[in-house]
């Protein structure tokens, strides 16, 4: 899905050299995390993050990264996958 979106010029100026597709991709998906609409772990997958960084992410936004039971039943499937995979 592509998203696209006008900023005024003076804010485009500041932002000079930044990465804002990557930056508003970021923002979005931790908003979505935060109102509990994906997990963690699909944050992290959306992003090409582990689950370490995943959780540095959502601390640099102040986002609580409280593991809900079912992530971590999530995150031990996968670990077993990888683990059989090894």
């Amino acid at each position: 899905m592509t998203v696209s979106f006008e900023l005024p010029r003076t804010i485009m100026d500041q932002a000079a050299g930044a990465d804002l597709s990557a930056k508003a991709k970021e923002a979005l998906l931790v908003e979505l995390y935060r109102e509990g609409r994906i997990t963690r772990h699909q944050l992290g997958s959306a992003l090409d993050l582990d689950d370490y960084e995943a959780d540095g992410l959502l601390k640099r936004y102040g986002v609580d990264s409280d593991v809900t039971i079912a992530e971590f039943v999530e995150q031990r499937a996968l670990s077993r996958r990888r683990s059989a995979h090894v």
